[in-house]
């Protein structure tokens, strides 16, 4: 069964992600494009964005590919698909990041865009994102239609056009997006002060999309730049391609041998980021967030609301308030968030798992964006990133969290424990009384002292992530031992 997920769909190669299953979302989202009246080609919004409201215009689409086993080629049947459809595709002529296909969405005007990836996800995975003209994630009411249309396809075979027909009849275009892509991106950064800080930076690309574009558009702005793992490897080193700490400790030899003053790492498809500081110390996503929201504001003069899921730190809250920001809390998923940030009245959105953009760009996730942005940071404050979180302590408080998984026996026991969670949720965790109980996504406890517990299921295996954040480790010690106890029924 084809099912959507918080960032499009995706499956092991050859058994649930095939080239038969690939058509037929294709398939099914060309019927979308064609019949919707809401965000098709023909709807009001659509023609507005593209400023054409007399006529709807021969549909246009992008479709872009990592760097995965047969991703280009999935891609390539794609274009075959909608070509039969009567719709048009700019195909990449690499493979490129998640990012630049939601740039070249807007940039191109087209209806939407394809992006094949499975982003942090192994190398057995592979994934197909859909993204509207806004060239952020589909919103659940388009991906229920679409999975609507896919269950009424049913074992109908969908067919092709040839690849010479296509080139023939100009159904295809093969398209270079990066230097449009790289130039937006230069569009949001003060070049001037990277340029004149002469930098020395690490680059992992983990073998993902960013490899031709992170580490070369640094070296044109003058940074001494040094890659890792820059070569495509369908199977990402062994690995998961996610730029988490522990998969980051080539990198971190690398800043301490070379005497580095940072560390960029991006996923799979580079939407999301990883952070070292010099000398090799991890800066997490929730960190990350709340520098570059003070960088924007304090250093840039920009002002706008705040957008962050639920399970993300508050962080990023004292931040905003110190500089008279709203923040708004959404569910998980990024898709939310880009909703938000669509409205042109949010200056940053986040989530804790490494997903960030910034008003004026695409409403999607762009880890490179955020490792620039950390860049610029570094160069503009001329210390050490630990330096400048200590002072943003001292001015809004110390925040400290963590993420852990925790698997149950079986998916029965997660239910069990959700419907446990409801009747009877705990009113006191870690020596402190529950003040709220925010149920949006998942079961986040907060306590009168502005620390809290979050527990959310996994969506796909029998799993819990457990969440925790507190003014000191001792407090977060405390509640994340309360958090395995829940897990455990013996609180």
């Amino acid at each position: 069964m084809i099912r959507f997920g918080t960032a499009g769909w995706r499956g092991v190669i050859s058994d649930e992600f095939t080239f038969l299953n690939v058509r037929k979302v294709a398939h099914s989202i060309s019927a979308y494009i064609k019949e919707n009246h809401e965000f098709g080609v023909g709807s009001p919004e659509y023609r507005s964005f593209i400023g054409d409201s007399s006529r709807p215009p021969v549909p246009l689409v992008v479709i872009g590919y990592d760097g995965r086993f047969l991703s280009e080629e999935f891609a390539h049947e794609i274009a075959g698909v909608f070509a039969l459809d009567g719709i048009k595709a700019l195909i990449a002529d690499s493979d490129l990041p998640t990012p630049a296909v939601g740039w070249s969405v807007v940039n191109r005007k087209a209806v939407g865009g394809v992006m094949i990836t499975a982003s942090h996800n192994p190398a057995q995975y592979n994934g197909f994102k859909w993204m509207p003209y806004w060239g952020g994630a589909a919103t659940p009411n388009i991906t229920d239609d679409i999975e609507r249309r896919i269950e009424l396809l049913g074992t109908h075979a969908v067919k092709t056009m040839s690849l010479d027909r296509q080139v023939r009849e100009n159904w295809i275009e093969e398209v270079d997006f990066k230097p449009a892509y790289l130039k937006q991106l230069a569009s949001l950064l003060d070049l001037k002060a990277i340029k004149k800080a002469k930098l020395k930076v690490g680059v992992d690309a983990m073998h993902g999309a960013a490899r031709n574009y992170l580490r070369p558009f640094l070296e044109s702005l003058g940074v001494e730049v040094y890659g890792l793992h820059e070569d495509r490897d369908v199977l990402y080193g062994g690995f998961a391609p996610e730029p988490a700490p522990e998969k980051l400790q080539e990198l971190k030899e690398l800043m301490q041998r070379k005497k580095l003053h940072l560390g960029l790492a991006c996923d799979g498809d580079a939407d999301r980021f990883g952070i070292l500081d010099a000398g090799g110390a991890w800066i997490s996503a929730n960190e990350t967030l709340a520098l570059i929201l003070e960088h924007l504001v304090a250093n840039r003069g920009l002002r706008g609301k705040v957008a962050r899921s639920v399970m993300t730190s508050h962080f990023i809250d004292a931040v905003a308030k110190s500089h008279g920001l709203d923040t708004r809390e959404t569910p998980v998923g990024f898709k939310y968030i880009g909703e938000l940030l669509r409205t042109g009245q949010y200056l940053i959105g986040g989530e804790e798992s490494g997903g960030m953009s910034i008003q004026g760009h695409v409403p999607d996730k762009d880890g490179l964006l955020a490792c620039l942005l950390m860049l610029e940071l570094v160069a503009v404050s001329g210390q050490p990133l630990s330096k400048v979180r200590e002072r943003l302590f001292k001015k809004v408080g110390q925040f400290h969290n963590v993420r852990l998984n925790f698997k149950l026996d079986r998916m029965r026991e997660m239910l069990e424990l959700q419907e446990r969670l409801r009747v009877k949720p705990p009113l006191d965790l870690a020596g402190g009384s529950v003040w709220r109980i925010d149920e949006s996504d998942g079961f986040k406890f907060i306590l009168r002292d502005g620390s809290w517990l979050g527990l959310r299921p996994s969506g796909t295996e029998p799993a819990f992530r457990v969440y925790a954040e507190a003014a000191s480790t001792q407090k977060l010690d405390a509640l994340v031992d309360a958090g395995k106890k829940l897990l455990q029924g013996k609180f």
